[in-house]
């Protein structure tokens, strides 16, 4: 019965990060709120390497709309500010010498719609995943079957698969509309 547990245990642990990659993947969707983590997938040029934004510099948040992005090295503005122009994320970057600031700007109904539609793209792929985790599982406990686990046994496995399954699409729906909420709340 313990190898049972083992597979539950690990359905449970990639269920678990799944999880995370879809509050992750919603967390760069922007809805009007300026978030550090919408700069996580720019890459800067430094000594010949692309290094991810947070580790050449520090970005935050002085107010709900601005995103101010401070270089460890000054010498780094140039191509920070480069950067954030090629990622394609939309925004205008203002150099100072000493700041880099982006001003987010407000969301049209339009783009707030468009938002929306992308999170329960994100959403559904994650329940795609969630249903793949579960087909590995229950074929998992099935081999076990083959392997002397009666077949009680195997039942009750796949029901507490179920079980946890469905736990986590509950879950990702409640992310889902949370995150509809923050997109259309203007």
């Amino acid at each position: 019965m313990s190898t049972l547990n083992e597979v539950i245990d690990q359905l449970t642990d990639q269920l678990e990060k799944n999880l995370q990659h879809t509050a992750t993947e919603f967390s760069r969707i922007r809805a009007g709120k300026a978030s550090p983590a919408m700069l996580e997938s720019v890459m800067v040029e430094y000594y010949g390497a692309l290094t991810p934004l947070s580790q050449v510099a520090n970005v935050n948040t002085p107010d709900s709309r601005t995103l101010a992005v401070q270089p460890w090295d000054k010498s780094l503005i140039r191509p920070i500010e480069t950067a954030i122009i090629n990622s394609n994320l939309g925004f205008a970057p203002m150099n100072d010498g000493e700041f880099i600031r982006i001003s987010i700007p407000p969301v049209t109904e339009e783009r707030r719609k468009e938002l929306v539609k992308r999170a329960k793209a994100e959403s559904e792929n994650s329940k795609i995943g969630i249903r793949n985790l579960r087909k590995d599982a229950n074929e998992r406990i099935k081999k076990l079957e083959k392997d002397g686990l009666s077949e009680d046994d195997a039942k009750v496995g796949e029901d507490r698969v179920q079980k946890v399954v469905d736990s986590y699409i509950k879950k990702t729906e409640d992310l889902l509309e949370n995150k509809e909420k923050e997109i259309m709340t203007v």
